[in-house]
């Protein structure tokens, strides 16, 4: 498909949230003729480690910072993530001329639809696939940790104990992934080389599916309370949308074995906490890892972050030194496509009905 977007005035790339030099300059070099790169860090808050997109909150622009900032939004036609601010800021009325964002999130469809933007003309290309094997890196952490015991293992060494045991194994086990995309699949990969049994559950389920997700069964979400029934451990990787808001309901989790683990690493909308909670109160879920909470950060007031079988991730497991790599990798290969109006060999197209 081609379109007017394609000019021979260079297009102007404004990047609002911290990148490495290296990566900058790797998006310089795609098409220099054509577009204009623009990065002052200056501008953006100071990032808290690798990988932060959101920088440090205090963070305060000058007077003069601050018109840098509004002139660069006002020129770009293609931003590197939405712009840190304001709800304003952050729903493009600054920057009317920009057609494109390229996302650090693959999250991000209930943002764009709350920013009014869902019905606009607006491309939004996100990070899906990006955290696939640091995500999966973390469900096998809980699984592992939570078979083998780890903390009876840290206890024993802090007191000079040495008590032989018997621990767990995850080959022969059953895992039901809710939400399997691209992170389910590789989840799923990981869990074949277990020897695990594999059940996805998904937005189109068919027999054919099962090769990709690496899966024995696939089913849908019809089929979800039967699928969570049957596994030893739970792991959520699904989008949040309206069809998945707290479908993670009590009777969901009435539907799980007693002392099943259960795995967050999708958005905390996704599961009824209050029934969660319950549940890990009375041993119905034995263990629960969690990456997202409904509330982020989550409240010093929350029980979760003193019941024993809980460990709290501070929406972190998706973060590593690869990330900006790997989205800039995204973001040069759409470079080259967007500004020869190639826009259907986009990839990691939003789709916003859908919003993801």
């Amino acid at each position: 498909m081609q379109s007017s977007i394609m000019t021979t005035t260079p297009h102007t790339i404004f990047i609002t949230s911290f990148l490495e030099n290296e990566h900058v300059e790797r998006i310089r070099a795609v098409a220099p003729d054509r577009v204009e790169v623009i990065f002052e860090p200056d501008l953006l808050p100071p990032a808290r480690y690798l990988g932060d997109h959101e920088g440090d909150e205090s963070f305060r622009r000058t007077s003069e910072q601050e018109s840098r900032w509004r002139d660069r939004l006002s020129r770009a036609t293609i931003l590197w993530d939405f712009p840190a601010g304001s709800e304003t800021e952050r729903g493009l009325a600054l920057a009317p001329n920009v057609g494109w964002v390229q996302t650090t999130s693959s999250g991000v469809g209930q943002r764009v639809h709350a920013l009014g933007l869902a019905d606009s003309d607006l491309i939004v290309t996100t990070a899906r696939g990006v955290h696939a094997d640091a995500l999966t890196e973390f469900v096998f952490l809980i699984l592992l940790g939570h078979t083998k015991n780890l903390p009876r293992l840290l206890r024993d060494q802090t007191q000079k104990r040495w008590d032989r045991y018997c621990g767990g194994e995850l080959s022969g086990k059953t895992i039901t992934v809710v939400g399997a995309g691209q992170i389910g699949a590789r989840i799923g990969a990981i869990a074949r080389a277990f020897q695990m049994k594999v059940i996805a559950v998904v937005n189109r389920p068919s027999p054919d599916r099962r090769g990709e997700l690496f899966a024995d069964d696939v089913v849908g979400q019809s089929d979800l309370q039967g699928a969570v029934a049957q596994a030893d451990y739970v792991v959520l990787s699904t989008p949040h949308t309206p069809l998945t808001d707290r479908m993670i309901d009590r009777d969901v989790i009435s539907a799980m074995k007693r002392g099943v683990v259960l795995v967050n690493i999708a958005r905390g909308r996704v599961v009824d906490e209050k029934a969660m909670i319950d549940a890990l109160k009375d041993g119905r879920i034995g263990f629960a890892g969690l990456d997202v909470t409904t509330v982020e950060p989550l409240p010093p007031d929350s029980p979760l972050w003193t019941l024993p079988n809980v460990l709290i991730s501070p929406h972190s497991a998706s973060t590593a030194p690869s990330e900006n790599r790997k989205i800039t990798d995204i973001f040069c290969r759409n470079i080259a496509h967007y500004v020869d109006g190639d826009l259907e060999r986009m990839i990691n197209l939003l789709d916003k009905p859908r919003m993801y």
